[in-house]
């Protein structure tokens, strides 16, 4: 009986060796098995009970010192540092025979290892279903209708200031003055641009803020004077004879001991005609004939009736100037420049581009008055332009205008030597009238 409880104690002995391996290797997991067992199997003998009490104390001892080494190695880690960011692990409560060393356990966990953070909740995305929505209609505001009529308002208003603007113009008939000036002005076509220019952007309304003020420049004969009375003609017809003046300076002022009294009488004149246009809701014309030979007082006059700071009714004011100023320097620059002028074809550009700024340098020098004043430079006339002087004088004196004695009449005018293959007369057509009344 004896050797048969030894021969089944070795047995299990040898089951319970190989059970503490296994229990060393699982962590625990056996154990708990196993006392789930022993509760639920039948009630074990003497001899059986007294070897599972050797194999329990075994395995607490084993039990024990794998605690205990944890423990020593969570010490040394703790006291270390351990590594930065590594989670903090704890062993596992498995059999926990003392209650002095579970609460050692857990306060020494509880101090190396910080409490976790719970974790946000995310809030859920909420996705628009597929469904197409649309805007709620709203109801027109008030508002949107007081909008459409101010626009309306606004575009009727300028509108008609665009239509009162070119009624000013038609006012003048520029038109007209364009056609007289192209039909009976030879040779001048860029100074003819030029004025019309000028007058088209000035006359379009009636309210500015500098009169306007040209200059028309260029050799004898070359149709400054007839350029005059055309203009004063033409403004006559549209704005009255009152508010027109053609100022002949060695007819009105010929001596200079009479200057400063012309100077007074000419500034009385200019004030009483200006504050008419005022009245009248027009623009003067005011032309200067023969300005070379003005007095130092008639043009500070002039100067002072030009400045910008004057009354309302001088800044509505149409100021001509004809003067042969810087004719030499006009001769010479067309004489020189003909040839590179020329074009293809024969055609010519204009070759008094150039001129302008050189030609105001010399006349701001001689008086402050052409700083105000804008540069129109007439050229030379040609042989062709001189013949049709001659047709022109012939026809309105009733003589017949044959082409043949034109040309003789054309021959006997003095011309600069022929300069790339163009001839330049040297009195334009100044003798023109004299000629055909020898006829």
């Amino acid at each position: 009986m004896s050797d048969m409880d030894s021969s089944s104690s070795a047995s299990h002995t040898e089951e319970e060796e190989e059970e503490e391996e296994e229990s060393e290797e699982s962590g625990g997991e056996e154990d708990k098995e196993m006392k789930i067992k022993d509760r639920e199997g039948p009630a074990p003998s003497l001899s059986s009970l007294s070897s599972t009490v050797r194999a329990v104390i075994r395995i607490k001892q084993k039990y024990q010192a794998l605690k205990k080494r944890r423990q020593e190695m969570a010490l040394v880690l703790g006291g270390h540092g351990g590594l930065a960011g590594a989670p903090c692990r704890s062993s596992p409560k498995i059999f926990t025979f003392d209650a002095t060393t579970a609460s050692s356990h857990s306060s020494l966990s509880s101090s190396t290892c910080p409490p976790r953070k719970k974790r946000k909740r995310k809030r859920r995305v909420l996705y628009p279903n597929r469904r197409r929505r649309r805007a709620p209609k709203g109801e027109h505001s008030p508002a949107e209708y007081c909008l459409y009529l101010l626009s309306a308002i606004v575009f009727l208003q300028v509108y008609n200031a665009i239509e009162n603007l070119d009624d000013h113009v038609l006012r003048y008939d520029l038109e007209g003055l364009e056609k007289t000036l192209r039909r009976e002005v030879f040779g001048q076509q860029g100074a003819v641009e030029g004025l019309l220019s000028h007058l088209r952007d000035y006359l379009s309304t009636y309210v500015h803020n500098r009169p306007l003020v040209l200059s028309l420049h260029g050799p004898v004969g070359v149709g400054k004077s007839h350029l005059g009375r055309l203009l004063a003609g033409h403004f006559r017809s549209v704005v009255g004879e009152s508010l027109v003046l053609q100022y002949y300076v060695l007819h009105r002022c010929p001596q200079e001991a009479h200057a400063p009294r012309c100077a007074r009488d000419l500034r009385a004149l200019i004030s009483a005609m200006v504050e008419r246009a005022e009245e009248e809701e027009k623009i003067p014309l005011l032309v200067f004939d023969e300005a070379e030979h003005m007095h130092q007082d008639l043009l500070d006059a002039l100067h002072g009736l030009v400045a910008s700071k004057q009354p309302n009714q001088f800044l509505n004011a149409v100021y001509v100037f004809l003067s042969n100023l810087g004719h030499r320097d006009i001769t010479k620059h067309v004489l020189h420049n003909v040839s590179a002028a020329t074009g293809g074809g024969g055609r010519r550009g204009d070759p008094l581009g150039e001129l302008t700024p050189a030609l105001r340098g010399s006349l701001e020098r001689r008086h402050a008055l052409w700083t105000q004043a804008d540069i129109l430079p007439l050229g030379l006339l040609e042989k062709s332009h001189v013949m049709q002087c001659f047709l022109e004088e012939m026809t309105r004196e009733g003589f017949y205008p044959d082409r043949p004695h034109v040309e003789t009449l054309a021959g006997q005018v003095e011309y600069y030597p022929a300069a790339g293959g163009w001839e330049y007369s040297v009195t334009g057509c100044k003798q023109v009238v004299a000629k055909v009344n020898l006829l």
